[in-house]
């Protein structure tokens, strides 16, 4: 993961101010009766930080919601800058979905966008402390950083990645189906159904995780990206992180020396990279180690790279790829 880049105090000021104009400029597009404001036609106007949040808007929402997000395909949702557009986005939005302590840039501008109807994912599912090794270390004097994790999380030292473990992420969807409800009472029935429709449909996916996984010859998986804490835990794998705060940069000699003792003991055949990084960091220790490299996807969003066109089908793309490297019996 790269570097987060915070947006200078003045600079954020400014883009609310432009916002504020905007919102002002457009104050009578939303629809009476708790439609919503999407571009005038009825639809509830919805805007998502980043692509989790994004897919729960759209599949619980449907047609009643017109969802934008703030990250655009192919942008590493830590290093988004919020620009002035965006702040007007934020304004006229009926309902704003974000993950607090993900996006430092966000988490300040939603906090000054006064938009009535705010949907934390944060506050939606108990978030735990994950080290390297992506145990849950709530409640103990760790070093985090020291770890190898390297995400400050908004200084929480909390792990955000929850849209990775479905069970956690059904919570999610739930608090979002509610939030919509409320701000659009007149199709709750439809978003009630939507809702249930969908935590159907991971319930599902976390069986599928449970039986996919529940056999295998090693039980410990090396990525560069330590995002796969929750995952690891609720399917009874231990997850190393090569690199911390860029998942780009050379690991230590230290940290090479300590994954390779750990590749020979908990027979590691693969390396994973993501999507929205480079797989230089993978390959170097797959090179020194002779093992194999391969794709696990954090979801933060969805390219032509994508092993998969949606949430399910990128989860599923990992399924099998973990399966294939702990040696799935």
């Amino acid at each position: 993961m790269n570097v987060r880049r915070l947006i200078p105090t003045a600079a954020l000021a400014g883009a609310v101010a432009l916002g504020a104009t905007a919102l002002t400029a457009c104050s009578g597009a939303t629809a009476a009766g708790g439609g919503g404001s999407g571009d005038g036609d009825g639809r509830l106007a919805v805007t998502a930080s980043f692509y989790p949040m994004q897919f729960l808007g759209e599949q619980i929402g449907k047609d009643h919601v017109k969802v934008g997000t703030l990250t655009k395909p192919g942008v590493e949702p830590h290093d988004l800058e919020i620009t002035p557009k965006q702040t007007a986005q934020l304004g006229e939005s009926d309902v704003v979905l974000y993950l607090k302590s993900l996006q430092p840039a966000v988490d300040e501008a939603v906090a000054q966008s006064g938009v009535k109807n705010v949907v934390d994912a944060a506050a939606l599912t108990p978030l735990e402390v994950h080290g390297a090794s992506g145990h849950d270390h709530a409640g103990e004097d760790h070093d985090h950083a020291a770890e190898g994790d390297g995400h400050d999380h908004g200084g929480t030292g909390r792990d955000p990645h929850v849209w990775l473990d479905p069970v956690k992420y059904a919570q999610v969807a739930k608090g979002v189906g509610a939030a919509l409800e409320k701000a659009d009472p007149d199709h709750a029935a439809d978003y009630r159904k939507n809702t249930d429709e969908l935590v159907a449909k991971l319930t599902a996916l976390d069986a599928e995780f449970k039986t996919g996984l529940g056999t295998t010859a090693s039980k410990t998986f090396i990525t560069t990206h330590s995002a796969f804490g929750y995952l690891a835990e609720r399917y009874g794998l231990d997850q190393e992180g090569i690199s911390g705060v860029d998942p780009e940069s050379e690991p230590s000699p230290a940290r090479m020396k300590e994954l390779q003792a750990v590749a020979k003991k908990d027979n590691v055949s693969t390396v994973f990279f993501e999507t929205l990084a480079s797989d230089k960091t993978a390959t170097t220790l797959a090179k020194d180690t002779g093992l194999r490299t391969d794709v696990l996807d954090p979801l933060e969003g969805i390219t032509d790279k994508s092993q998969g066109a949606d949430y399910f089908e990128v989860m599923r793309s990992n399924l099998n790829n973990l399966q294939k490297a702990l040696g799935a019996k």
